[in-house]
């Protein structure tokens, strides 16, 4: 379904934002592309002889890495809307664990690749996903299915609890091990290692100590990713002091399951004490700013993270609780976030959050080397958001820009791996109509099926398919 490899690609003529350590900003400026790799990044034209087979001409335009989503769950489309105005644990039982106990792989493939569609129209070429729902055997699968489909840089977290949650969504021990492994041979370092595997225990109050050790001991053999909500409420981290006396950065730190490859999903109630582990075991924090705001869940001391050294990628979470995926969007929820909280209107510049949405991404990723900047040997993951907009006009500052002005419609063009994904505003791996249609249909019978009575939670009814 991915449109045509271009062998050698040229961008022209807009602001390249390289987000290089120097952070140089090239106006106008270019990027050359030969197969998957960045091979040329300059001001003005390059030199004759390149010889683009494709050219883009990005005038009026900004050039910028692709953005980085660290955090969501892409099946939670299928459900957003479907429960606003609620708390993070009362939200989780009147819409998630009702409707997504009923899900069927087909549905969660439609789901995710509505996702990436979705992430992609707002300028993101990489997605952490946290894929916890495994009702059906082939569920994982058929998001890895969708990710390989859409051509998108891809991390899925295979979230799984083994106590204290809902009986359908819990798992044995030996279960989560053996399906994660083989999940690792299946899909780790699939479509030349776009698409990769980690593991993603759910919640700490939600996880044993035990098979906490012993899949983040999978992680660290594999040398991936231990992705987990952290400190989202204060609730959570009361429920979790008073069962083991510790809180939830305390608690990883007490396994020995705190270490540079770990995510901290949230990290908005963390101590002081938390913040100092955290920078010293060299772990990543994600922020999801539009989510901890519609949960009321408080505001993350990203500032002071940031200060400590600590690295903090950006994410939308997932639809369920934001509830679009629009990246763009969130970039100026970080910064205003920040701003409110510590009433001060420098704590987050928009080279600070453009930072975290590409290069802190990119330290989420694990790919720091290989994505987050464009720079000579990177990978071509490249996003063009047009400027030439009303809300827009002038452009002082492209930075300022991109996080304060632009929105998901603005983004033109998006490259993964040196292949157009979209261009000019159009999706080219996949009939778009087509898919709403079927991602219409699909949630219809889902909602049938799983007996959820939308008119008690104030609702309408979900729009029914056209015959």
């Amino acid at each position: 379904m991915i449109g045509d490899k271009v062998n050698k690609l040229l961008i022209q003529g807009g602001t390249v934002l390289t987000q290089s350590p120097e952070r140089a900003v090239l106006d106008p400026g270019y990027v050359a592309i030969v197969d998957d790799r960045i091979v040329e990044v300059g001001v003005g034209e390059p030199q004759e002889g390149f010889g683009a087979e494709e050219t883009i001409e990005a005038r009026l335009m900004a050039v910028i890495p692709g953005l980085v989503n660290a955090h969501t769950h892409l099946f939670q489309t299928f459900v957003r809307g479907l429960a606003d105005d609620r708390s993070l644990l009362k939200w989780l039982e009147t819409a998630i664990w009702p409707v997504m106990a009923k899900v069927s792989q087909e549905e969660v493939y439609l789901a995710a690749l509505l996702g990436l569609v979705e992430n992609i129209r707002s300028g993101v070429t990489s997605v952490i996903d946290n894929h916890y729902i495994h009702t059906d055997p082939g569920n994982d699968d058929a998001v890895c299915r969708a990710a390989e489909e859409s051509g998108i840089r891809f991390l899925m977290a295979r979230g799984w609890a083994d106590v204290n949650y809902p009986e359908q969504f819990m798992e044995s021990p030996e279960h989560i091990l053996a399906e994660t492994e083989r999940l690792l041979d299946s899909w780790h370092g699939a479509e030349n290692g776009r698409i990769r595997i980690g593991l993603g225990p759910l919640i700490p109050w939600g996880c044993s100590d035990e098979t906490m050790r012993r899949t983040y001991a999978l992680a660290e053999e594999w040398e991936t990713i231990t992705h987990m909500h952290t400190a989202e409420t204060e609730e959570e981290v009361s429920m979790l002091l008073r069962e083991r006396g510790f809180r939830h950065v305390e608690w990883l730190e007490s396994l020995g399951c705190l270490g540079p490859r770990t995510h901290l999903v949230h990290s908005v109630w963390v101590s002081e004490e938390e913040i100092a582990l955290i920078h010293k075991r060299d772990a990543v924090v994600v922020h999801c700013p539009v989510s901890n705001m519609y949960l009321a869940s408080g505001i993350a001391p990203v500032t002071r993270l940031r200060r400590s050294g600590t690295a903090v990628a950006l994410a939308t979470d997932g639809p369920g609780s934001n509830n679009a995926q629009d990246m763009m969007e969130t970039l100026k929820f970080a910064a205003c976030l920040q701003k409110v909280g510590t009433l001060d209107a420098m704590a987050l510049l928009p080279e600070d959050v453009l930072w975290m949405a590409t290069m802190g991404g990119a330290r989420a990723m694990g790919l720091e080397s290989e994505i987050g900047s464009l720079e000579v040997g990177k990978k071509a993951d490249v996003t063009i958001v047009d400027l030439d907009a009303p809300h827009m006009m002038p452009v002082h500052s492209a930075a300022s820009a991109l996080v304060y002005n632009a929105n998901c419609g603005d983004v033109d063009t998006v490259i993964v791996d040196g292949r157009i994904l979209m261009q000019d505003k159009r999706v080219l791996f996949s009939d778009e109509k087509a898919l709403l249609g079927a991602c219409r249909a699909a949630n219809h019978r889902l909602f049938q099926r799983s007996g959820i009575n939308v008119e008690t939670l104030g609702l309408q009814s979900p729009i029914s398919p056209l015959d």
